[in-house]
C-alpha cells in the first residue's frame, strides 16, 4: 500500500524551507491527498519506459544514482504497489545492489523526454537471486533480449509523484526520430 509521497519527501527541514520561500501553504494541500495504488496512468507510463534512474543510499548516508536501461517495458508491474526488473550484468561495482541490501531504500526517476513527463517513485527494495523464484524470473526476463541476467530487483512502492515538465529538454529516441522521418517522407 503506497502513501502520499509528502510523508516521505517533506521532512521538517524541507517544510521550513518551503515556509521560508512561500510554497508551504500550497504544498500542505498535497499532504491531505492519499495515493494508495498505481493507477492505469502510472502503469502505462512505467510499461513504456526503456530506461530509468535508480537512486540508493549506502550505510555511510551518501546517495548513489545510476542509470538502468533495457528494452521498452523491462521494468515490470507485478501488482498495484510492486514493480521489478531483471538486473543485467554491468560494470561489476555492485554499488546499487550493496546499498539495497544494506538500507533497502530506493527512488526511481522515470523520464519521458519527448512528452516532458517524469514520475518519481519511492520504494522499499529487495534483491532476489535467480534461483529464489524461477516463475518471477520468467516474468521479469525480457523476451528476445540477449543480456545476461544476474539477479532480480523488486520495489515495493511506498509513494510516488508526477513532477512538473519545467526545464525538461525534449529528446527523442532513434525509434521516434525514424517514425517522424517517415511522416515527413509522405
Amino acid at each position: 500500500m503506497t502513501k502520499n509521497f509528502t510523508k516521505i519527501a517533506f521532512t521538517e527541514s524541507v517544510k521550513k524551507v518551503q515556509e521560508k520561500f512561500g510554497s508551504r501553504d500550497a504544498y500542505s494541500r498535497f499532504e491531505e491527498v492519499e495515493k494508495f495504488e498505481l493507477t492505469q496512468n502510472e502503469k502505462f507510463f512505467i510499461a513504456e519506459r526503456d530506461s530509468f534512474y535508480l537512486a540508493t543510499v549506502g550505510e555511510n548516508g551518501f546517495p548513489y544514482l545510476q542509470h538502468r536501461g533495457g528494452p521498452k517495458g523491462f521494468l515490470k508491474i507485478l501488482d498495484d504497489s510492486t514493480i521489478g526488473f531483471a538486473d543485467f550484468s554491468g560494470n561489476k561495482q555492485f554499488i546499487s545492489v550493496g546499498n539495497i541490501i544494506s538500507t533497502k531504500k530506493a527512488t526511481l526517476f522515470l523520464m519521458d523526454y519527448r512528452s516532458k513527463t517524469r514520475l518519481k517513485i519511492w520504494a522499499e527494495s529487495s534483491i532476489l537471486e535467480l534461483s529464489e523464484n524461477p516463475e518471477l524470473l520468467e516474468k521479469l526476463r525480457p523476451k528476445d533480449y540477449k543480456a545476461n541476467v544476474e539477479r532480480m530487483i523488486i520495489f515495493r512502492i511506498v509513494g510516488y509523484d508526477w513532477n512538473c515538465p519545467q526545464h525538461i529538454t525534449e529528446r527523442y529516441s532513434l525509434e521516434e526520430l525514424e517514425m517522424l522521418g517517415k511522416k515527413f517522407e509522405k
